[in-house]
């Protein structure tokens, strides 16, 4: 082992198992970050403050609905994003293994094509603003987003590119070299730093009364944070780099960043909610 490199912390990825029975870590990531995605998103909705002291277009019994609808949105679409985006030939080759999320393989682009889907169904079903849900639901997503990250550390997938650094790692899987940790990375860029510039918008500068604002603001800064966090991980082995360093994650990106920056630009200048003229 190089000197300055520091020992993976070998975490089984089974927190416990009974028989044919096993709670992964990488589940309880995925149910930690719903519940408390949920959670955060019931504080916005009722807290008529950030309306500017009227209610919202949103209710409680409209989240507590839509939990449903997020977490198969949510689960569906990430898990047929990794098999279009980037396992498609093994997949095309071992259809019934599309089935077995157990395994790992979740792509997050195609899990927020899952949400964006399972947000304008519910909403056009209940007759509701879909860029005011798309607000709530932006703002609370950080949260799953760094549990998620957490938990690729846990299973040592995911690492990043080789380097010198004094906290590198060698990860099991990962060869002999060490590597970023760039899962904590991209914990604390994709959730930690993103989760405290939506509260900021929410919670300071009254984007919720702007539909669509927080939504855009998290788009631009998901693809800012995921492109920054790209420059340090290792790309998909069965992928590698496509054209001038680029990679898959950042070629994803670059759509959300403009169509996220469009939307914020577009919403901060429509009228807030609670004018006269709404």
């Amino acid at each position: 082992m190089p000197a300055l490199a520091i020992p993976f912390p070998a975490i089984d990825p089974v927190l416990i198992e009974i028989g044919p029975f096993a709670i992964r870590w990488y589940a309880l990531a995925y149910i930690a970050g719903i519940l408390l995605g949920w959670w955060y998103a019931l504080r916005l909705v009722t807290n008529a403050a950030l309306y500017g002291g009227r209610p919202g277009p949103l209710a409680q019994k409209d989240i507590d609905d839509f939990l449903l609808y997020a977490t198969l949105g949510l689960i569906a679409g990430g898990r047929l994003g990794y098999v279009f985006f980037y396992q498609p030939a093994y997949y095309l080759a071992n259809p019934a293994d599309i089935i077995k999320v157990w395994e790992g393989g979740m792509a997050f682009h195609g899990g927020f094509l899952g949400f964006l889907a399972a947000v304008l169904l519910f909403s056009w079903r209940r007759n509701l603003p879909p860029l005011a849900l798309g607000d709530i639901c932006s703002a609370s997503v950080p949260i799953g987003l760094f549990f998620g990250r957490i938990a690729n550390f846990i299973n040592g997938e995911l690492w990043g590119r080789v380097s010198d650094v004094p906290w590198a790692m060698i990860f099991p899987g990962g060869g002999p070299d060490p590597r970023h940790p760039s899962q904590l990375y991209q914990a604390g860029l994709e959730g930690i730093a993103l989760f405290l510039v939506l509260r900021l918008l929410t919670h300071r500068f009254s984007a919720l009364r702007h539909p669509g604002t927080t939504f855009g603001v998290f788009l631009a800064g998901y693809a800012v944070c995921r492109i920054v966090g790209e420059q340090f991980r290792q790309p998909d082995a069965q992928i590698g780099f496509l054209w001038g360093g680029l990679t898959m994650g950042m070629a994803l990106s670059i759509p959300m960043l403009v169509a996220g920056i469009a939307l914020a630009l577009w919403a901060r200048r429509r009228p807030p909610l609670g004018n006269a003229a709404d």
